[in-house]
């Protein structure tokens, strides 16, 4: 059985509101365009934030990590990849943002959500089978 393919790779371009006062991307704003590859991803296996919901499970992020290389500016395309490397105890996506055109690494990042039972508010310490079903993979 072929593992499935847990990635996505999304164009994005910085809209002029996207700068900053030096006319850069803000840093805040590169976690706006990790979320759109996210919800990408998400869609992709069939479980997107809606659908999350329904299963009864919310995924907060609880931690999210950041290492700026280049700054990207406005009209600049911009590929995010964002692909699941861990889903048995929480999910954890790692991104890689590159300039379209020369491939230049711009950011590399990571987050972790945690399946959170929306009827209890409780933590889950294993991640619910709704997520191994939506992955297409075997728990361990």
């Amino acid at each position: 059985m072929t593992a499935p393919d847990l990635s996505i790779e999304i164009e994005v371009v910085p809209a002029f509101f996207d700068l900053d006062p030096m006319d850069i991307v803000w840093h805040g704003h590169y976690v706006k365009y990790m979320e759109l590859a996210r919800c990408a991803l998400l869609e992709r296996v069939n479980y997107s934030y809606p659908q999350m919901r329904e299963s009864g499970y919310a995924w907060p992020v609880v931690d999210m990590r950041l290492k700026y290389v280049r700054t990207a500016s406005y009209g600049q395309k911009l590929l995010v990849r964002a692909e699941i490397v861990e889903w048995e105890n929480r999910l954890r996506i790692e991104y890689l943002m590159r300039d379209a055109v020369t491939g230049a690494r711009v950011n590399r990042a990571s987050s972790i959500q945690v399946a959170l039972d929306m009827k209890t508010r409780e933590m889950c310490y294993v991640c619910p089978p709704v997520l191994w079903q939506r992955l297409g993979v075997e728990p361990c």
